[in-house]
């Protein structure tokens, strides 16, 4: 691990970061001024002047998104503030790129209250086609996306929907491994912030048309105080919304409580949580998806010697990475390509999947694609684009 520190450190300082701006027309001579500038600028400005609608085919507003972070839920870092999170922003610039050929331009907010982070979201929409929200901490993360839904351009927090999404994915193919029916599984989280709310709702089908989205039988959501359940005194207000959707049987505990006789363990938490034992807690062949980063709750080795039969991370050097990158490249393209106002739920459905479906050979070390697979984003981009029109939800092209 600290060879790749070191390496990242050394390349970001050698580069002074990984982003840059690229111009699409040439500068060689006063014609090409006089085009790319004034005068001629000014016909397309009028242009757009009488069509707003029109930006899209003009400017760079068809295919960009701004990546939007205020630095307060970086990696596992935590709130390290925004020049901090600049660098990973930049990393989710030049992966837009990568994959799905979008302009991705981070933007860090030195800004504290949800009024001020939707304001200054609201005051930049006009430049973009998309915005993506990313590192802000929950519960804030939650209301800040929800008050940006109508602002005519889609925004989407990726630590939230990317991670439901990709999770979906892999859970739908481990059930095909397994034998396992989705709508029996017993699904536990351990981890109750913007990625583990996420992952419930979308496996609850909270919001979510029951045609498209097939629920899990229940999911039990842990945070570092045991079980959420209505037994408890010390739930924020977010968690007590949790129980509207989970815990159908008001079970009581902790982690290893919520585990026993359980068929999936999802960790977006911390390191090291789990052993061997924890695992013989579960149904027999459990799936486990233990993505906290660097360390994952529990070592895939020991999982699988414990009688996992698929297991997952999120990281690059073992199989079945839980990626993001999976997803956002290619939602993010399916929007921008139907000029989607808002990225519905069964745009997200859509999403999962078209996302299980790239994958040709299922297995147990194979229910995701792999992260650098480039056809994935354009898979996932169709089936995006398809259901955004099905919405109607798209501008006029």
């Amino acid at each position: 691990m600290s060879e790749f520190f070191k390496k990242s450190l050394d390349i970001h300082k050698y580069l002074r970061g990984k982003w840059g701006i690229k111009s699409k027309v040439p500068l060689q001579n006063r014609d090409d001024l006089s085009v790319a500038y004034t005068p001629g600028v000014a016909a397309v400005s009028n242009h757009i002047a009488k069509d707003k609608n029109s930006s899209y085919l003009y400017t760079m507003k068809g295919n960009s998104v701004a990546i939007v972070s205020d630095g307060s839920a970086v990696l596992g870092l935590g709130d390290i503030g925004p020049e901090a999170a600049l660098p990973v922003m930049e990393g989710k610039a030049i992966l837009f790129k990568e994959f799905a050929d979008i302009d991705g331009v981070p933007l860090v907010i030195d800004a504290e209250s949800v009024e001020e982070i939707v304001t200054t979201v609201k005051t930049i929409a006009p430049t973009f086609g998309g915005i993506n929200l990313e590192d802000i901490a929950a519960p804030k993360c939650f209301e800040i996306e929800e008050a940006l839904q109508d602002i005519g351009i889609p925004v989407f927090h990726d630590d939230q929907h990317g991670t439901a999404i990709v999770l979906l994915a892999a859970l739908i193919n481990a059930c095909k491994v397994t034998g396992k029916n989705i709508e029996e599984l017993k699904v536990v989280i351990n981890g109750a912030g913007a990625a583990g709310t996420a992952i419930a709702k979308l496996l609850r089908c909270v919001g979510h048309d029951e045609a498209a989205c097939i629920p899990v039988e229940d999911v039990l959501v842990c945070d570092s105080k045991g079980i959420i359940s209505p037994d408890r005194d010390n739930l924020n207000h977010e968690k007590k919304k949790i129980l509207a959707y989970t815990n159908r049987h008001n079970r009581n505990g902790d982690l290893r409580d919520a585990l026993r006789d359980a068929d999936v363990f999802i960790g977006v938490s911390k390191g090291n949580l789990l052993n061997g034992d924890d695992i013989k807690l579960m149904n027999d062949e459990p799936i486990i998806l233990a993505m906290a980063n660097p360390i994952p709750e529990i070592m895939p080795d020991e999982a699988k010697a414990a009688g996992a039969s698929v297991v997952g991370t999120g990281r690059s050097d073992f199989p079945n990475q839980v990626n993001n990158v999976l997803a956002f490249p290619g939602i993010f393209r399916g929007a921008l390509e139907a000029r989607a106002t808002r990225i519905t739920e069964a745009m997200k459905i859509a999403a999962a999947h078209a996302l299980a479906n790239a994958v040709n050979h299922i297995s147990a070390d194979h229910v995701l694609p792999d992260p650098l697979n480039r056809n994935v984003a354009q898979k996932v981009a169709e089936a995006v684009r398809e259901q955004a029109i099905k919405d109607n939800v798209q501008r006029p092209l």
